[in-house]
């Protein structure tokens, strides 16, 4: 059997969803008018390259529009992505439940989910969550590395903070609306929390395992462990820092996928890539890269969605079976967003 044709075949037939690309950063930056043809594009194309079928879009705020424009500029990104949509309607299709997720994949088009990453334009203003579900967004997250009304980031690990009293409250009030809560970014006493409290499945948005890369952006075993039994999704992050301290390759990328199935099982993984460098290229400067990253490496072939099925050919050169692979491509995420996508709790 051509071993390569079979891997290509796999994951050609495979549903693929990534769950992670900060592309609508990129997006936003370019003048309204380019919104739509800048995604069709740039992104377009290495979306199909890609496989990839379901986009999460975070919505992620920037330091720089903190805290007093960062409401403004959660619609702003909220309203480019519906542009992007409007704009591309044979291509994609913004999904706010199951049934609109069905029918974009069934038609061929690439099904997008909005996504607020850390939710700094909500603050303590609760009920704001209901107003940003309505405009579409479906996933949430209450902190990126450091501190909200909400909750710590995981880089205030240190503080041992629990949600704050209006972090409960937005969790209840997720659950209500079938908004899916995110723990990536959350720190580490805030995702136990999170698993204490929740009464629907969470999901891990881009997030590796700690065990195999001790970082305080990775997941312990146990929460991992408790993400599954409530029947969540861990999507394991690309980011090549996160997953060992210098051996970048595809092979440590598969290692943690093969370690939070053996801890969650194979119905509770899938991926997370947080692919950024063209979103930096498209963001800053030419002349350096965002300070507080310095220089960032990558995994080989795995810099943009376009290399996503080198992932499958690691899978199956690594013996996994079709079905599995099926499932962490895509298939999780998709059984957990038409299980979950605003149903009302």
């Amino acid at each position: 059997m051509d071993t390569r044709n079979d891997w290509h075949g796999l994951h050609s037939g495979a549903v693929v969803a990534d769950t992670h690309n900060d592309l609508l950063m990129a997006v936003v930056a370019r003048p309204v008018p380019r919104w739509a043809s800048y995604f069709r594009e740039r992104w377009l194309p290495q979306l199909r390259a890609g496989g990839v079928d379901l986009q999460v879009l975070p919505v992620f705020i920037a330091d720089a529009y903190r805290p007093e424009g960062a409401l403004r500029q959660t619609l702003r990104m909220i309203e480019a992505a519906h542009r992007l949509a409007d704009g591309n309607q044979d291509s994609v299709a913004l999904c706010r439940d199951g049934a609109e997720l069905d029918a974009a994949l069934t038609s061929g088009r690439i099904a997008l989910v909005l996504a607020l990453e850390s939710a700094p334009g909500v603050g303590d203003d609760i009920e704001l969550l209901e107003t940003l579900h309505r405009l579409g967004v479906r996933v949430a997250s209450l902190a990126h590395f450091g501190r909200t009304a909400l909750a710590d980031g995981s880089a205030e690990d240190g503080t041992g903070s629990r949600l704050t009293r209006a972090g409960v409250e937005a969790v209840g009030e997720m659950e209500r609306m079938g908004m899916i809560f995110d723990v990536s970014h959350l720190g580490a006493t805030g995702v136990e929390h999170v698993l204490e409290i929740s009464t629907r499945p969470v999901l891990a948005t881009h997030s590796s395992a700690r065990a195999l890369r001790d970082h305080h952006r990775n997941l312990t075993d146990d929460q991992i462990a408790g993400i599954a039994r409530l029947g969540g999704v861990v999507c394991v992050n690309f980011y090549a820092p996160y997953l060992h301290e210098t051996d970048h390759t595809l092979d440590r990328l598969v290692d943690h996928l093969e370690h939070v199935v053996a801890v969650a099982g194979i119905d509770h993984v899938g991926l997370g890539p947080d692919f950024i460098k063209e979103v930096f290229a498209d963001t800053t400067p030419p002349c350096c890269e965002p300070d507080d990253y310095g220089p960032i490496p990558y995994l080989p072939g795995l810099e943009g969605p376009s290399g996503l099925p080198l992932v499958t050919e690691v899978l199956v050169r690594r013996g996994w079976a079709a079905a599995d692979v099926v499932k962490v491509l895509g298939a999780n995420v998709v059984r957990l967003f038409r299980d979950e996508l605003g149903r009302a709790g």
